[in-house]
């Protein structure tokens, strides 16, 4: 059986090639999901208590999967700050 995994076409991706996809995409949406976070993290003055749950829908909504998890971590990396 083949390595790998399949993309969004629904084609086969080689470890390799979905890593370099990876890493693509990462390089890609950096700069992005960066500014993302640092905008929902100053909602967390204003939203108080509130905020939590907030980023957590808004979260939830972002699409694709890879970016949200992207979003998240910077957010993490942010409040850890």
């Amino acid at each position: 059986m083949a390595q790998g995994r399949t993309d969004l076409q629904g084609q086969r991706v080689s470890s390799t090639a979905a890593a370099s996809g990876r890493a693509r995409f990462h390089a890609e949406h950096q700069a992005r999901a960066q500014a993302q976070a640092l905008e929902w993290l100053a909602q967390r003055a204003v939203l108080q208590g509130a905020w939590l749950n907030w980023v957590a829908g808004q979260l939830y909504q972002l699409s694709p999967p890879e970016y949200a998890a992207m979003v998240r971590r910077e957010l993490q990396v942010l409040a850890a700050r």
